[in-house]
């Protein structure tokens, strides 16, 4: 079956940042993801990673005022030259932590501005990073969230508009991040979208639908689309990022129970 990492941004959220890497390996993950490491020096972060044997997974560029709502920059044409300051300070931390592939946000698109332009920036924005983290060794990643339920107004929002922005910056070094959940909402047609797109997806994140709650406990098929993602040859990481109910220990049943299942094969 496929590796699962911890969102720590989501999961093991009843202990301070840091200790939630040494919660998540408790709990048997050996990889960990999270919206940004940016508050803690790159140092501390990859101490904490080694002490537990954890392979850093992903995080996202600098995601701009995040306590503010803002949900990345990649769009926005007054922050040009914020998001290229921004591209260094995540291969800085991607380097310090050994992780191999980074999230660009394309944030929420202003009241009333031209799609055509934020479309166009975002682009320039991708071409000028993808380089930049190719020579660094770090794979570019770009993901679609849902507009219905968990951020109105976010530019990107579908797999065909991922993928057409992916061919439009004609770069090797920019991938699509298929977020189960986000899809469910806004498309559907999971298991065929992700067959179709093997190639072009370098992460998976999972939560189930409707709730936003783990794997089992609403609409998606996860049984059928783990033997899918199996018999399709998918071979990256799938990021656990979803709301707990009740706690995150008390929910990882599902992990619990994958996790045996793996072990006696």
């Amino acid at each position: 079956m496929p590796r699962f990492s911890a969102n720590l941004s989501m999961l093991f959220t009843e202990h301070d940042f840091l200790d939630r890497f040494d919660a998540a390996a408790r709990a048997g993950f050996t990889g960990v993801e999270y919206v940004g490491p940016y508050d803690h020096p790159p140092e501390t972060v990859a101490a904490r990673l080694n002490k537990n044997g954890l392979t850093q997974v992903l995080f996202n560029l600098p995601p701009g005022n995040w306590a503010a709502g803002e949900r990345g920059i990649g769009c926005l044409p007054d922050r040009i030259d914020e998001f290229r300051k921004s591209v260094d300070t995540a291969i800085t931390y991607a380097k310090a932590t050994g992780c191999g592939q980074v999230n660009c946000l394309a944030g929420i698109a202003p009241t009333g501005a031209n799609r055509e332009a934020l479309e166009n920036v975002f682009v320039e924005n991708l071409k000028y990073a993808a380089p930049r983290f190719e020579a660094a060794g770090i794979k570019l990643l770009v993901e679609a969230i849902n507009t219905r339920v968990d951020i109105p107004g976010f530019f990107l929002t579908n797999s065909a508009q991922a993928l057409a922005i992916i061919d439009r910056v004609g770069s090797d070094n920019l991938y699509f991040q298929y977020d189960i959940y986000h899809m469910q909402i806004m498309e559907g047609d999971l298991a065929r979208t992700i067959e179709e797109n093997l190639g072009r997806i370098a992460h998976i994140q999972l939560a189930d639908n409707p709730g936003r709650h783990e794997p089992g406990t609403g609409e998606i098929n996860f049984p059928y689309l783990y033997e899918h993602l199996e018999r399709i040859g998918y071979a990256g990481w799938i990021g656990a990022e979803y709301k707990p109910r009740a706690g995150t220990e008390a929910g990882l049943g599902w992990f619990k129970a994958l996790s045996g299942r793996k072990s006696a094969a």
